[in-house]
């Protein structure tokens, strides 16, 4: 191996893990809409691995409400990674590394005892 092809393939060695990483994007937004006979508002923007709750959240209650993603509409349940903290104002919430936010299009508010979406905000 010349020097060159030792230096080309150091270099694309290096750079591999950073390839791999997840990469986030821009932040987005959205507004609440309740489902259910629930009301839910407030603002929720995905942004740096995390979602926030705005500090105009507000989720009228039920029982074991969780945080999840959502797409076309539809909750999916593979993504249920958090129980709600409260019922009103902000709150933030790390995303799990194997959930990447940018293959859904809505923040889920889930009632995971009965099966219902409690809240949907559409995230653009």
């Amino acid at each position: 191996m010349n020097r060159r092809n030792f230096i080309i393939s150091t270099a694309a060695l290096a750079t591999a893990p950073l390839l791999s990483m997840p990469a986030f994007a821009a932040a987005r937004k959205g507004k609440f809409r309740g489902q259910k006979g629930k009301t839910t508002t407030g603002g929720v923007t995905v942004k740096d691995g995390k979602i926030i709750l705005e500090s105009n959240f507000s989720f009228s209650g039920a029982p074991d409400p969780r945080v999840g993603f959502g797409k076309g509409g539809k909750y999916s349940k593979n993504t249920d990674f958090a129980v709600l903290k409260k019922n009103k104002g902000k709150q933030t919430y790390k995303i799990p590394a194997n959930l990447n936010p940018d293959d859904y299009d809505t923040v889920v508010i889930w009632c995971r005892k009965f099966s219902v979406p409690l809240g949907f905000a559409k995230i653009k």
